[in-house]
């Protein structure tokens, strides 16, 4: 069980180091050739970050209304964090979907923290 937790988390921690850097760092450079390179990466990550997510979710453990909130706030991170990535790239505002996204990723990682299989486990 500690493999696919370790896995998950790598996975997410990958993607959000791939999307600041998609998102800032290469669009404000306009390098377009390399965003979408890093894009397409990322995306790579979002099914690791699900598959390794789901392998958690319907590995042995007992699904509760907190499991099912956290696939919910993960797949909403998601959903931000490519809005925000095609925004950008057509120069559109991102301003509501950062703030939307910082959110739902602090909630996601509190969650997922609390969980069983987390390290806040109350």
């Amino acid at each position: 069980m500690t493999v696919n937790t370790h896995a998950h988390i790598t996975s997410w921690a990958v993607a959000i180091i791939l999307f600041v850097i998609a998102a800032t760092f290469l669009n404000k450079a306009g390098k377009e050739k390399s965003q979408k390179i890093v894009k397409m990466i990322l995306r790579l990550f979002y099914l690791f970050i699900l598959a390794t997510g789901l392998l958690l979710l319907f590995g042995g453990v007992e699904i509760n209304g907190e499991y099912i909130g956290k696939a919910i706030l993960g797949v909403l991170t998601i959903g931000f964090m490519e809005m925000i990535l095609v925004r950008s790239s057509k120069q559109k505002p991102t301003g509501l979907f950062w703030g939307l996204f910082i959110v739902v990723l602090i909630l996601t990682i509190a969650l997922g923290m609390k969980l069983p299989l987390g390290i806040w486990r109350f």
